[in-house]
């Protein structure tokens, strides 16, 4: 019953491995989980054209989960209250509606019943009203785990603090939906949700032209008018990419992630740039909300267990905790950049639909083998 009530069994996915991704100096393969032929050997050759070209590098600008519960009050100077807002100003920290956000990093720092995790740390508050509803996001580091429950315990405990502060106030639920979770918003595309990840390499002209079948100009100019304008003109919202959720998926699927966090750990911004006098390609992606970890939840599966394990980021980081996870976010957002990189390359070559047609096609009839 680990990770699944009732089970019955077990679905297989095919599990391909894309790869070496060179990046930040060191090599990994990819393992890729999918039904989408095409896909391992597109993002395959994005990693080739990286490595010849000499590896990516990745930084990752922030690393916090996020809780948002929601609470009421009887009107909204009762809220204002909680919040930390009079009818004139910010309060100063003393007196009625003293600012909650002193107590709350207070209590959850040094009092140990307010502390759930030996790994949960505080490190920011969010607040915002709808009439007499209030809506706090906290932050937290989890170390290596991706962290939800870690948070949702902690933000649970400074629940029952408020509401001893302030008889009146009601929690609606634990989960208001401005944390925001598995749900395209965009408090997550500005704000950020788990690790906040920038990945970036030059790809040498003659590498664009040998491997990828195309020129600098032409992705340049696809990647404008396709992943910018386009998606503008779709009313996007974080999906100003070429298919950065198949490359998350298919990881998430092989490593034990939530799945359904798939949509958020999409959020992506693809860039291209002409470099070096313009014979180079400069390509970035940036994206806000990777929430991945290496303990906890299905990383425990033996099969995603093994993929981890295959990356060299199992388990948590005795040296550094959070380490490993934050390596796994850079491993995603580096196999997105190798994706997009091939895709867009297809597509500028007017590959696409060819190559769909020699490897998304199946000539057997497998439900006759598997008898």
């Amino acid at each position: 019953g680990q990770c699944c009530e009732m089970p019955i069994g077990f679905i297989q996915i095919p599990v391909g491995v894309a790869g070496p991704l060179l990046l930040d100096g060191k090599e990994y393969t990819v393992p890729m989980a999918t039904t989408e032929g095409c896909l391992v050997a597109s993002t395959n050759r994005g990693c080739k054209a990286i490595y010849v070209s000499g590896g990516a590098s990745a930084v990752v600008l922030r690393d916090g989960m996020t809780r948002a519960p929601h609470e009421s009050s009887i009107d909204t100077s009762s809220i204002l209250q909680i919040k930390g807002v009079s009818s004139v100003g910010v309060c100063t920290g003393t007196g009625t509606g003293m600012y909650p956000v002193l107590l709350l990093s207070l209590k959850w720092s040094t009092r140990a019943s307010y502390r759930s995790s030996r790994f949960a740390r505080l490190q920011s508050i969010k607040a915002t009203m709808a009439g007499k509803n209030l809506y706090i996001r906290f932050t937290c580091s989890t170390g290596d785990a991706m962290g939800m429950n870690m948070v949702s315990k902690g933000v649970q405990n400074v629940l029952d603090f408020l509401q001893s502060e302030f008889p009146d106030m009601d929690v609606i639920g634990i989960s208001g939906n401005f944390c925001s979770d598995k749900k395209a918003a965009a408090v997550n595309w500005i704000e950020g949700r788990g690790k906040s990840v920038v990945c970036e390499a030059v790809i040498k002209e003659e590498v664009v032209k040998k491997v990828l079948k195309t020129s600098v100009e032409s992705l340049v100019e696809l990647n404008m008018l396709k992943n910018l304008t386009g998606s503008a003109m779709a009313g996007a919202l974080g999906g100003f990419n070429a298919h950065a959720s198949n490359i998350v998926s298919a990881i998430y699927l092989a490593t034990g992630q939530d799945p359904a966090q798939n949509v958020e750990s999409s959020h992506c911004m693809t860039m291209m740039e002409a470099v070096n006098d313009g014979k180079d390609l400069h390509i970035s992606v940036t994206m806000p909300s990777i929430e991945v970890g290496t303990v906890g939840g299905g990383t425990q599966l033996a099969s995603q267990s093994a993929c981890l394990n295959l990356l060299g980021v199992k388990g948590a980081s005795k040296e550094s905790p959070g380490a490993n996870s934050r390596q796994l976010a850079t491993i995603v957002a580096g196999s997105v950049l190798a994706g997009e990189l091939s895709l867009m390359s297809a597509i500028a070559a007017g590959q696409l639909v060819k190559s769909h047609m020699k490897y998304n096609r199946s000539s057997k009839d497998v439900t006759k083998l598997a008898s």
